[in-house]
């Protein structure tokens, strides 16, 4: 594990690791065993892909089913897995491995990038993340193989199986099928197996942990209560937005029967919580439900999962914050709870670099790429939430739209805070405070 330099803070060490993951991916992408195509893939298609797999995005210039062969797709996989978890989780399962002791340094990275608040208990976490996440790929993949094998033999369905449970838990939304999932969008058990896993996935790992050890949501903790609320809160308006929005657009839920637009309208309001699968046509949604599913991007997953965005808990201490302004409450209270000030200034940071980086991306895209506004804005929330669903202008892309897009996947998956942590300076706080005074604001 690369902790040498003790002058380096952990978010610095975080991002160099990831970056360091990205460019041995972009190579062995680089490999002509690893293509289909002579003589390999060009840096900018492969430094894409590896970037997207590794911030378990799942945005594509090049179709993973066709432009890889079995090689490339392993190493998408690998990527997938290492960026899905985290760099550190991977990392300490390797020491546990090799039979090495985890040092102080290194728990403080695990912590920076598990996004806990205490070191104690860290390497208990880690060891927990690894059997709960292979435990519930390995169900999803058994669901996925028994239902592949009626379509494919028994080594391709074993495979595909494998392929879409590593992705569908770390939410990446890469595929071997060709065209996402829109070939299963009536087949309750391919989208209710990788509902199942994108969910859990996304919850976040202490979530998980807490949830199985207590049992009942009263005794958890103020996070999980948030994390539950929020996500169910999230997915039940997605899901009646989506059906009424989509209900009669026959390019997308029209035709289907009223059970096959139930199943569409729940899965197309679980992947923009950074999944990237799809099982209707992106680019036909209407520009309302597109909008709607942007929202849905920005906010993502939950904090220590597999998925992005500003993070459920971020959008919940927002919606709290602004109740309690309204109502006229000093305190900050939920769930008969008061949130601390430095919570709030993190998650008020966390937004507002965020939509700067979103914002400043779409303006240089579109004047870049000469495409439409809102295919763009779509583009980008997707890239930085590391959600994957595009309405299809993703290969269209300049060498320097790609580069982009790619920059956007790496600061959504190590986090807009994280990135700007590990470039600034940081200042201790004076002994002494300036005199207070007021401006007007609204």
């Amino acid at each position: 594990m690369f902790t040498n330099n003790h002058d380096y803070t952990p978010a610095q060490l975080l991002v160099l690791g990831y970056l360091a993951v990205i460019i041995t991916g972009t190579i062995l992408l680089m490999i002509p065993a690893a293509t289909t195509q002579s003589g390999g893939l060009d840096i900018i298609s492969a430094l894409f892909t590896a970037t997207s797999a590794t911030c378990v995005t799942g945005l594509i210039v090049v179709n993973t089913s066709t432009a890889f062969t079995v090689f490339g797709q392993l190493v998408i996989m690998i990527l997938i897995q290492i960026g899905g978890l985290g760099l550190m989780t991977m990392s300490t399962m390797v020491a546990f491995i090799i039979g090495k002791k985890i040092s102080l340094k290194e728990r403080l990275l695990i912590q920076e990038d598990l996004n806990q608040f205490k070191i104690s208990g860290l390497v208990a976490l880690v060891r927990y993340v690894l059997i709960v996440t292979f435990v519930i790929e390995g169900i999803g993949a058994l669901i996925l193989f028994l239902r592949l094998l009626k379509d494919y033999s028994f080594w391709k369905a074993f495979y595909y199986a494998i392929f879409h449970a590593i992705s569908a838990f770390n939410n990446a939304g890469f595929d071997l099928f060709g065209n996402s999932l829109e070939g299963f969008t009536g087949d309750i058990f391919i989208n209710l197996a990788v509902i199942f896993l994108i969910i859990l996935g996304g919850l976040g790992f202490a979530v998980l942990a807490e949830l199985y050890n207590k049992r009942d949501i009263k005794k958890t903790s103020l996070q999980t209560k948030i994390v539950i609320t929020i996500s169910l809160i999230l997915i039940i308006v997605g899901f009646i937005s989506f059906l009424a929005l989509e209900y009669n657009n026959e390019l997308t839920m029209g035709n289907l029967s009223f059970g096959e637009k139930t199943l569409s309208a729940l899965f197309l309001s679980v992947t923009p919580r950074t999944a990237g699968f799809n099982t209707i046509p992106t680019g036909s949604l209407k520009s309302s439900t597109l909008f709607l599913v942007i929202v849905l991007m920005f906010i993502g997953a939950s904090p220590g999962s597999t998925g992005g965005g500003i993070k459920t808990t971020t959008f919940g201490v927002l919606l709290i914050t602004v109740w309690s302004m309204i109502t006229g409450k000093r305190d900050i209270e939920i769930f008969k709870r008061q949130l601390e000030n430095e919570i709030i200034f993190k998650a008020l940071s966390i937004t507002i670099l965020s939509l700067m980086l979103v914002v400043l991306v779409t303006m240089i895209l579109t004047v870049s790429e000469g495409m439409d506004f809102l295919p763009v804005f779509f583009e980008t929330v997707s890239a930085f939430g590391t959600v994957g669903l595009s309405t299809g202008i993703t290969s269209a892309l300049s060498s320097f739209g790609r580069l982009m897009i790619t920059i956007t996947m790496f600061a959504g998956r190590v986090g807009p805070l994280t990135l700007a942590l590990a470039f600034a300076e940081r200042k201790r706080s004076g002994v002494y405070h300036y005199p207070k005074e007021k401006i007007m604001v609204g």
